[in-house]
């Protein structure tokens, strides 16, 4: 009996960990969304939605485009202080792309919800 319930304990975290692996990393440890570093110069998304930004930090190579979409059911922006950063009013399902060249950290937010907050850091 110790034996079959050790097999299918094993089979059932061996699943969880396939089903981790194969989808976006979120399945099993649900706050890694929150960081994410990207290795290659590649595209990256960063959703909008419930008054956020996911992930709120992100690190990406330089040369990396980075895709901000908008899941939320009203308007948001992405903005910086410097105005590097600088989209339009996103309304639902809207997208706004910036591809970051330049080492350093960008820290934006929405103008419409200033207690939305993030930054990109470009290596």
């Amino acid at each position: 009996m110790k034996k079959t319930m050790l097999k299918v304990v094993v089979c059932a975290v061996m699943v969880a960990a396939l089903g981790w692996i194969a989808g976006d990393r979120t399945h099993l440890f649900a706050a890694t969304h929150l960081f994410t570093t990207a290795g290659a110069a590649g595209p990256v998304e960063i959703k909008i939605d419930n008054y956020s930004f996911t992930p709120a930090d992100i690190t990406v190579a330089a040369g990396t485009t980075v895709t901000w979409v908008n899941r939320d059911d009203v308007p948001h922006t992405v903005r910086n202080n410097d105005g590097t950063l600088k989209s339009k009013a996103l309304d639902t399902d809207d997208r706004f792309s910036m591809t970051f060249d330049k080492p350093g950290t960008y820290e934006y937010f929405c103008s419409v919800h200033p207690k939305m907050t993030a930054r990109v850091v470009v290596k």
